[in-house]
């Protein structure tokens, strides 16, 4: 069983790339788990924001055993997937519960008739190196857009539905994360199993972006998709955000940046944002290494995957 993970900064387009991917026959997907967000937690301290310290363990935890609310939320999940409760003991090592995570999407794939399975939960980015350490197989697709987008498009969605747990918190905090999922995603660039994704190229070129993915995934890209994803991406009612990019369909959104950003801030975002296109050019060189460079210097698989 082929397991991928899609991560990035939230309101990048992880969504439409997660979408994208539910057509293709070969692929299985389900809506966010924040499985590992949730079983390994401080998400507030991964993230960076300021004054936030780990949180101290209780002994159970400091042992590796799970809180009654993760093992009570993996229940629900096998229900929903399998139909079933877990069958398992009170209480069990974190460990014990990632592989049974893994194992229940592998079976739910195996059940849907599909060789690999996709879960997107964009905060999973700060949780790499517990998910490879569990899977050293696993491949995750980066999704990237530019950061003037990614705070505008916070600001436009908070205004909309004022969801403080999802997009609180303001403009500047917002910057310190995304040049937080900055400094993350270029430590993993030229890495085996890591590929991505760069919103404007995908909108541009769908096409040669499309069959890039594929490779990476090793995937036919001459499979026929779907017209639209009939998989389950997201439950509306929860998340009427992601209304427009459930389908699939990718198409160049409106820009917000000039209509809620004034020049003042614009201003000061320009000169505190980590440098986008430097990323984005850093991706683009590696892609047109020769194979046998890329091969040796990156230990990739497939050449021209960034």
């Amino acid at each position: 069983m082929q397991r991928t993970f899609v991560v990035g900064c939230p309101r990048s387009g992880t969504t439409i790339v997660q979408a994208l991917l539910a057509r293709h026959p070969a692929i299985y997907t389900l809506p966010e788990t924040a499985f590992f967000e949730q079983l390994h937690g401080d998400l507030a301290w991964r993230w960076g924001d300021a004054g936030v310290q780990p949180r101290r363990r209780r002994w159970r935890q400091a042992l590796g055993l799970t809180r009654r609310d993760m093992r009570q939320t993996f229940a629900a999940l096998q229900l929903q997937l399998a139909g079933s409760r877990p069958s398992l003991p009170a209480v069990y090592h974190w460990h014990t519960l990632s592989r049974r995570f893994l194992q229940l999407l592998d079976h739910s794939a195996i059940a849907a008739g599909r060789v690999m399975w996709l879960e997107k939960t964009p905060n999973h980015l700060l949780y790499i190196p517990e998910i490879e350490a569990l899977a050293p197989d696993a491949r995750f697709v980066h999704v990237v857009r530019r950061g003037m987008d990614v705070l505008a498009s916070l600001a436009d969605v908070y205004l909309r539905f004022e969801n403080d747990d999802a997009f609180g918190g303001g403009t500047v905090h917002w910057a310190r994360r995304w040049n937080r999922a900055m400094d993350i995603h270029a430590q993993h660039v030229g890495r085996p199993h890591h590929h991505f994704i760069f919103l404007e190229d995908l909108v541009r070129q769908p096409d040669t972006e499309w069959a890039r993915l594929c490779a990476f995934l090793e995937l036919p890209p001459e499979a026929p998709l779907e017209s639209a994803s009939h998989q389950s991406i997201a439950n509306l009612k929860d998340e009427p955000w992601k209304v427009s990019a459930i389908e699939g369909q990718v198409r160049e959104t409106d820009r917000k940046v000039d209509s809620l950003f004034g020049p003042k801030l614009q201003r000061w975002l320009l000169g505190r944002l980590a440098s986008y296109d430097e990323l984005r050019a850093q991706c683009h060189a590696i892609r047109t290494l020769p194979a046998s460079r890329s091969r040796k210097a990156y230990g990739m698989q497939v050449a021209g995957v960034g």
